[in-house]
């Protein structure tokens, strides 16, 4: 995250895949889109069980909404992953420094949002695994699948609070004055003229010469 606006360098610049793969954010937004899959995944195949009957329980002690809570921050965890990290690939395209910020304000605050969302699902699902009882999961049907979504659910705390730290480095690294003038911070096009020209292109005005001239020469007449 070396020199130009919010991380990035001037737009129109060269996108290298390879090292936009290898950036840190890039990173760990890939492994929040994998532990997103996981968490959902594992709640939808084998989150709910059927006592002999027509009903589905989650095992999450028979309370349904501790699995609605796991897959819809999982499934919205997944789409959001795919959206920023589009972003992230087309940021240094963006030539107007506003839009910028509001792209790094947008990453930070829904990553902040998730990680506070992924701490309390992980909290709710762990203590609604605790006191659920193994006579309600014949076999253990589902056991693997309930301490899948509550470590990926952990993992997942992790990794967007790492996304929120990167966010908030590049909110600070804000804008290079140095590559980016304050017409370009204003409306991410290049400044116009003022129309001032330099003083030493400065032209005196037609017959100047001439109006010189005259002046000098002219004599007062004796009286």
């Amino acid at each position: 995250m070396e020199g130009g606006a919010y991380g990035a360098g001037k737009a129109g610049s060269a996108l290298d895949p390879i090292s936009f793969l290898k950036q840190p954010q890039t990173i760990i937004r890939i492994l929040s889109w994998v532990f997103s899959i996981v968490v959902f995944a594992s709640i939808v195949n084998e989150g709910y069980i059927n006592k002999g009957n027509e009903i589905l329980y989650c095992v999450f002690n028979k309370n349904s909404n501790a699995c609605n809570y796991g897959i819809t921050i999982g499934i919205l965890a997944f789409f959001a992953c795919i959206l920023f990290l589009t972003l992230d690939l087309y940021f240094p395209q963006i030539s107007s420094v506003k839009d910028r910020k509001h792209v790094v304000l947008g990453d930070l605050g829904f990553s902040g949002l998730w990680t506070f969302l992924w701490f309390v699902g992980f909290c709710f699902l762990e203590n609604q695994w605790q006191i659920t009882s193994l006579d309600d999961l014949p076999l253990n049907q589902g056991a693997d699948a309930a301490r899948a979504a509550i470590a990926f659910s952990f993992f997942s705390v992790l990794s967007w609070a790492g996304l929120t730290l990167k966010a908030w480095q590049r909110y600070r690294l804000g804008a290079d004055s140095s590559l980016f003038s304050q017409d370009q911070l204003d409306t991410g096009h290049p400044p116009y003229s003022t129309g001032t020209e330099n003083a030493d292109t400065f032209q005196s005005p037609p017959f100047a010469e001439n109006l010189d001239t005259v002046s000098s020469g002219y004599q007062m007449p004796p009286y």
